[in-house]
């Protein structure tokens, strides 16, 4: 028999892709109110494409916890917010984190200069001075500058269990001290432990001098997490070349994480874990609407 669960996750997805398809023009409404010849959108086009934006939040979020079915019940999420990325959204995901029976057990915001090419310098000389402050293997010798910060930031706020959450511990006090005293991460709350799963929020497109940055800390910070989903709240330019990096293939991927169907496509897609890892999901996501299996 084929499950209640099915047929919502079947109609979010649906309305999901419908949703995208008339915003960005591409969906089976999208040659509503054109002529031969190339015209712009009417009044009445724009009005129907935000009621679709609308309506697929509004089912998304209001059938956000019985899709969850507590699939993150025992396990500690953490949220990462880079540059630009929105407290609103990130506020919005911790939401959705309990709906799903998951505990928030960490919040940080990465700073500009760490995704700065120009601040290199600064990141190699402090992840180089904090790996020898830790016992061997804590990190991999050879790491490349921005790989070594992402593993140290890993050790601190992450876990490889796949449930529950860890205590913080000397070693993580003395990483995050280091990291918020070079102006690099700080931290947007009160953190109680490490946790298994890690949401990576994007928000704006740093460049393409940037990429290797933003591959080289998912890489690091993955191999000492769970599971890791990097949503965009923002611009997806960094999102979109990152799903074309080896890095993508340690992490699930979501686009339009600042709706609220994004939202809980990044939620849902952390319960499906790790049949969702290397996913690309979202309204443009390769893999489909919602990241479940």
């Amino acid at each position: 028999m084929i499950s209640f669960r099915y047929h919502i996750v079947s109609l979010v997805a649906v309305l999901l892709s419908l949703a995208a398809g008339v915003v960005l023009g591409g969906g089976p409404l999208s040659d509503l109110g054109r002529s031969d010849s190339t015209a712009s959108p009417s009044s009445a086009d724009t009005k129907d494409a935000a009621r679709a934006e609308a309506f697929a939040d509004s089912f998304a979020e209001q059938g956000a916890a019985r899709l969850y079915a507590d699939g993150l019940a025992k396990r500690g999420v953490v949220l990462i917010s880079f540059p630009g990325a929105s407290d609103t959204t990130r506020n919005a995901l911790a939401k959705q984190v309990a709906a799903a029976g998951g505990k928030v057990t960490g919040s940080y915001a990465v700073q500009a200069n760490l995704v700065d090419p120009g601040e290199k310098t600064l990141v190699d000389t402090l992840g180089s001075q904090l790996m020898t402050q830790l016992p061997d293997g804590t990190v991999s010798s050879d790491a490349a500058t921005y790989d070594r910060l992402g593993e140290l930031l890993g050790t601190a706020v992450a876990s490889t269990e796949a449930t529950g959450s860890a205590e913080l511990g000397d070693r993580s006090t003395t990483i995050l001290s280091s990291l918020d005293g070079a102006g690099l991460v700080t931290s947007t709350g009160k953190a109680t432990g490490r946790a298994s799963y890690a949401v990576l929020l994007l928000g704006d497109d740093s460049g393409t001098d940037a990429d290797p940055i933003y591959a080289g800390l998912v890489t690091g910070l993955a191999s000492h997490a769970a599971g890791v989903v990097v949503a965009s709240g923002g611009d997806t330019g960094t999102l979109e070349r990152l799903r074309e990096d080896p890095a993508a293939e340690q992490v699930a991927t979501v686009d339009g994480a600042d709706g609220a169907a994004g939202q809980v496509t990044t939620v849902l897609t952390l319960t499906q874990w790790p049949a969702s890892k290397g996913g690309s999901f979202g309204a443009a996501g390769a893999d489909g609407a919602v990241g479940l299996r």
